[in-house]
């Protein structure tokens, strides 16, 4: 998907006036000239102004570009499907983590990307298990990352 540069120039000013607004309620320390707002105030003002200047650069090219522009993956229904669950399980995993823990929810997630994306059931099943068990060991035992549990916790090791 394309989008024409004042589209994409409305977001970024919405964003830089956002992080402007948000820094408004920063404490001041006492006693300094600058405080914690500072650089996220002049990211923002940087923010603002880039989004200006594509917004002007896109009111310029309208008539040559259009607003947005689709791209071919959109009218493919194994595309939208593969997107449609790969946002699924993020919301997936944001509910149920917690509950199921780490590793169940780890499984069903990749088995259900793959399995979207052609790969067959019996595959995507043992590759989604091996790559479970990989990153949960690189994460929790190497990197100490405290992944939950969930209905697992008393088989915890």
């Amino acid at each position: 998907m394309k989008l024409n540069d004042a589209v994409f120039g409305l977001l970024l000013l919405a964003l830089g006036g956002l992080v402007l607004f948000a820094v408004q309620g920063f404490p001041k320390i006492p006693g300094q000239p600058v405080g914690p707002a500072l650089f996220p105030g002049i990211i923002a003002i940087g923010l603002c102004v880039a989004g200006a200047g594509l917004v002007v650069k896109g009111w310029v090219q309208r008539g040559s570009q259009p607003w947005i522009e689709l791209e071919d993956w959109v009218r493919s229904r194994r595309h939208v499907a593969a997107l449609a669950v790969l946002l699924g399980s993020i919301v997936f995993y944001i509910a149920a983590a917690n509950w199921l823990g780490f590793l169940p929810v780890a499984v069903i997630v990749l088995t259900a990307l793959m399995a979207t994306l052609g790969v067959g059931l019996p595959r995507a099943l043992l590759i989604a298990v091996i790559a479970t068990l990989l990153i949960h060991f690189a994460f929790y035992k190497l990197l100490r990352v405290p992944l939950p549990w969930g209905v697992l916790k008393n088989f915890a090791w």
